[in-house]
């Protein structure tokens, strides 16, 4: 069994890699349009301005020094596209969606920290406090935002419009488009990197999402093609990072708030999730996991901290039996947090 190729290896490589000339990195430049692991195989499609493609030898050369040197890499593959400066829309200038004044993203460096929750929940949030909001859950392969919603492909596929556009589902106030309204729930997504794009490209260009003043799209862990590829297809205002308490967790979630950085996405805030468990019956609030490291590392990071979420029954139930807390109980003590948050968000993107 060949060993596992480090992604984030992958990612210092690409953002080392200095064009001659512009003295900014590919990454930066936002140039990787894939990348694709597969064995010890390295594919990465990169797209330039072809005023950089007298530099193909040279960084093909950077690149074949940088990415053969890390472990378990026994091949690499680049494949370059070039555009004209003037009739080409360069990476920088290029948005697929137009109509949308803001487009933040919740990322994770792993799973299962609740991202999900927490983008529905400030979705609800910011429609009840009159938002034009959209929800895109940009998780292809482990899609949860139709389980939260109470949509699945059986009960609610998108429609189609007479224009042949897709229909977004609307619920609670939003839009809502999830790879899980369209395939069954016990169906795996078995896609290559090149397929998710085209998936992913559809949800931005295909459906109609209208008048947007917000669309917060929920990113799968880690820092992948998809990241990548929504990066540089659209006007990414900023990002909200989840981690949960332990040190183990913040140092993946420190991954992505670096491939953020490294492409210029503000970072809005970070949150703590299951920051405590607090019994049903007795009320008595523990910390299960540790509590407040994200807060202290937010601030050795100089990074704006949204708060803390706990492990509460209510939330967890609501969630699963498709009805955010936040979009059938607004009043109640545990959407507390998800108000506050929403306020500071709404404050950084002046609503």
């Amino acid at each position: 069994m060949s060993q596992k190729i480090s992604r984030a290896a992958i990612f210092k490589a690409l953002d080392t890699t200095i064009i001659h000339g512009s003295d900014s990195s590919l990454m930066a430049m936002k140039a990787i349009k894939a990348i694709d692991l597969n064995e010890g195989r390295v594919q990465i499609s990169i797209k330039l301005q072809e005023k950089y493609k007298e530099l193909e030898s040279v960084i093909r050369n950077q690149l074949g020094a940088a990415i053969l040197a890390i472990s378990n890499v026994e091949r690499l593959d680049l494949a370059f596209e070039w555009e004209g400066v003037s009739n080409a829309v360069s990476a920088e200038t290029q948005n697929l969606l137009p109509t949308v004044k803001h487009i933040v993203v919740v990322g994770s460096g792993k799973g299962g920290v609740g991202k999900s929750t927490i983008a529905a929940n400030l979705a609800c949030v910011m429609a009840r406090k009159g938002y034009q909001v959209g929800l895109m859950d940009a998780d292809l392969y482990g899609p949860s935002i139709g389980m939260m919603f109470g949509v699945d492909a059986a009960t609610g596929s998108p429609q189609i419009s007479p224009s042949g556009t897709i229909l977004p589902i609307e619920k609670y106030g939003l839009k809502l488009m999830s790879m899980g309204f369209l395939i069954d729930e016990d169906h795996p997504v078995i896609w290559r990197g090149p397929m998710l794009n085209k998936a992913l490209n559809q949800f931005m260009t295909e459906v109609e999402w209208g008048d947007l003043d917000v669309l917060l799209i929920d990113l799968p862990p880690g820092t992948g093609d998809i990241q990548i590829s929504l990066i540089n297809s659209v006007n990414v205002g900023g990002a909200i990072i989840v981690s949960t308490p332990q040190d183990i967790a913040f140092l993946d979630a420190k991954k992505a708030i670096a491939m953020f950085r490294t492409v210029e996405v503000p970072i809005l805030g970070v949150v703590e999730n299951m920051s405590s468990f607090i019994c049903p019956n007795c009320g008595v609030e523990t910390p299960i996991f540790g509590r407040g490291g994200v807060r202290r590392a937010a601030q050795s990071m100089s990074l704006p901290f949204l708060g803390e979420i706990p492990i509460d029954m209510q939330i967890r139930t609501t969630s699963d039996t498709g009805a955010p807390i936040a979009a059938i109980s607004p009043d109640s003590p545990q959407c507390r947090i998800f108000n506050d948050m929403a306020e500071k968000i709404s404050e950084m993107l002046s609503l």
